[in-house]
């Protein structure tokens, strides 16, 4: 259920009324779609949320994989300390840490202090490389890549992996290819691909990518989601996807 302050979930509720980008389907489809039922070799298991926002993904993780230790970051003061609240106030607040940061001065303390890696790593991150820019400087700054470019976000988030670990990332259709080449250069390969459509008969508008370290090429499974039935409600796909979350 949604409202201007916050959106209800099934087990947790996110305010986001001091956030500069809202609860949206992004959010939801990546904090749903991360692939976590892998064989972890030990727990529990540590996951990093690059440009947590309100909190939304991470919350959605630490739902998903109980035994989690979640760290969260982002740019922005107000998300940092929302995120903060939404975690404090849920059932799972003892899985869930929000910090202040970039993604490059992250890389720099996990590195130079504590050498930490993940096992796991998710992204919705900015994503309006070449649109006009936002004059509300809250909202640019979460949706331009001008703070974190591709680059940076895949080079960085494969030096903060663990050698088994996963990177999972949500993105417009477009820079699909772009983003994989990327990859490759840092020594990940997509193994899955969704292709996300608002409707049938529409171009796909998003794409969740699931990269993993490999020394040798790696098919990806490849699928659609198709968000839109034919009346314009929620797809058979997409409520089944997201019935652990939405009411």
């Amino acid at each position: 259920m949604a409202g201007s302050e916050g959106f209800q979930f099934r087990q947790f509720y996110v305010r986001h009324d001091r956030c500069a980008m809202k609860v949206g389907t992004d959010g939801v489809l990546l904090g749903a779609w991360a692939p976590v039922d892998l064989p972890f070799d030990h727990l529990p298991c540590t996951i990093l949320d690059i440009g947590t926002g309100s909190g939304l993904v991470a919350l959605m993780m630490a739902q998903r994989v109980p035994e989690a230790q979640i760290d969260a970051i982002d740019i922005d003061e107000a998300a940092v300390e929302q995120a903060k609240e939404n975690f404090q106030a849920s059932a799972f607040s003892q899985q869930l840490s929000a910090y202040q940061s970039s993604l490059q001065d992250w890389l720099n303390h996990q590195s130079l202090i504590t050498n930490h890696k993940y096992d796991l790593v998710v992204s919705n991150p900015p994503y309006f490389q070449n649109s006009l820019k936002n004059p509300d400087a809250g909202r640019q700054l979460a949706r331009h890549t001008d703070s974190l470019s591709y680059a940076e976000l895949i080079t960085h988030s494969a030096r903060l992996l663990k050698p088994q670990g996963m990177l999972a990332i949500i993105l417009p259709a477009e820079v699909e290819k772009e983003v994989e080449k990327l990859a490759q250069e840092a020594g990940l390969s997509l193994t899955r691909v969704t292709r996300v459509f608002s409707k049938e008969s529409k171009p796909a508008r998003r794409v969740l990518l699931f990269f993993q370290f490999s020394a040798v090429s790696i098919q990806p499974t490849e699928d659609k989601l198709v968000l839109e039935n034919e009346t314009g409600g929620r797809s058979a796909a997409y409520s089944e996807l997201c019935k652990e979350f939405y009411l």
